[in-house]
């Protein structure tokens, strides 16, 4: 696809056929995920790549208990919502792939000329390593779409990151910060109403 086309289709897919992806095509994906900007080009990012069912509706298990242990506050709609939120947490359980983002810790130069901590210096910058994984994330996402795939980035199941983890084997050296659902369209994705360019765009001249 042209570049243009890639953004102007790019959706957010969250049901998937059963195809299983060629793994040729899951490298590329990562390949160009993993060209993305990053802090002082630090290229922090490993990939994962899940599609074993039992591992897959383990990690979904896993996620919905988290969800449905949230403390409510007991509203009329508190159901509905939860129910909600943990099929859109969930639905990664049925991706023919889920890929997951890890990151290595944040490392600055200013370490050695200041007093301050790495977590100080990278929350004073407006944590830069979490925009690197964002530019990540963006890569991987279209990289799937001109690839004729569908995508769906997930923050949700970081709720239960730790256990998640866990079933992972992630590394210490290592944080999972998110994931990206993967697979070819159940449907035709439909475009999603976006805000007028003047609505966004402010001048300063």
């Amino acid at each position: 696809m042209e570049f243009k086309q890639v953004l102007e289709t790019r959706s957010s897919v969250r049901t998937f056929k059963s195809d299983k992806i060629n793994r040729e095509d899951l490298r590329e994906m990562v390949r160009l995920a993993a060209l993305a900007p990053s802090v002082n080009n630090y290229q922090p990012w490993k990939f994962m790549v899940i599609s074993n069912r039992q591992i897959l509706q383990k990690m979904a298990h896993i996620v919905s208990e988290k969800i449905s242990g949230l403390p409510s506050n007991n509203s009329q709609s508190a159901n509905n919502i939860i129910s909600q939120v943990e099929w859109f947490a969930t639905f990664f359980r049925d991706a023919p792939a889920l890929i997951a983002i890890l990151m290595d810790s944040f490392e600055t130069v200013l370490e050695k000329s200041t007093t301050l901590s790495p977590e100080e210096i990278n929350r004073m910058r407006n944590f830069p390593d979490m925009q690197s994984a964002g530019a990540c994330i963006q890569n991987l996402l279209l990289a799937a779409t001109d690839l004729g795939y569908g995508a769906c980035w997930l923050s949700a199941p970081m709720m239960a990151k730790e256990e998640l983890a866990k079933i992972l084997e992630i590394q210490h050296d290592s944080s999972l910060i998110s994931f990206v659902a993967v697979g070819k369209p159940l449907n035709p994705p439909k475009p999603k109403n976006r805000k007028n360019i003047d609505e966004i765009l402010q001048w300063k001249e």
